[in-house]
């Protein structure tokens, strides 16, 4: 269970937090959040499931061809899990053999952790705040696999590290 990397976006597709746990490029990272926004913003939260099958459409310039394998070998069996909470969209992209109702879980207990840390989390506190997120999804997810599981014990680190501000 480890993942490619993990997203949240809000409705008009800006990224407000990027983890990337293996290696894509600059130009790739680009396209990849493109390419996730417009393959979840649409869908119906009603009646359509919260995963979707992921692959990278293949490139056709030269200068790519380079990077390009890297990506279709690293997505090639992959999909998208994704959450959506007020405007914002929690995504991680995770091989397709692994459990999505793991990482929706995951997702879940990361908005959780952030919401009790905030109160009440919004897009807002992830833009001005993003060093505390990004301290906050170390601890939760650890070279793109699970690390921890218990909010309080999340939580007792986060309050040690703002002690040390």
């Amino acid at each position: 269970m480890v993942l490619s990397f993990i997203l949240v976006q809000n409705r008009q597709g800006k990224t407000r937090l990027a983890k990337w746990y293996a290696p894509y490029t600059d130009e790739e990272k680009v396209k990849l959040k493109g390419e996730v926004h417009r393959l979840i913003a649409p869908r119906d939260q009603k009646y359509q499931s919260n995963f979707v099958e992921f692959r990278s459409a293949p490139s056709t310039s030269a200068s790519s061809s380079h990077a390009q394998p890297l990506v279709r070998q690293n997505l090639s069996s992959t999909k998208i899990v994704y959450r959506r909470y007020a405007g914002l969209f929690f995504c991680v992209c995770v091989d397709a053999n692994d459990n999505e109702l793991a990482y929706l879980e995951a997702i879940h207990f990361f908005v959780e952790v952030l919401d009790q840390f905030f109160g009440n989390v919004c897009e807002l506190d992830l833009v001005f705040n993003f060093y505390k997120v990004y301290a906050m999804l170390d601890e939760v997810f650890l070279a793109g696999e699970i690390e921890e599981t218990s909010k309080q014990v999340v939580l007792t680190r986060l309050e040690h590290l703002d002690k040390l501000e």
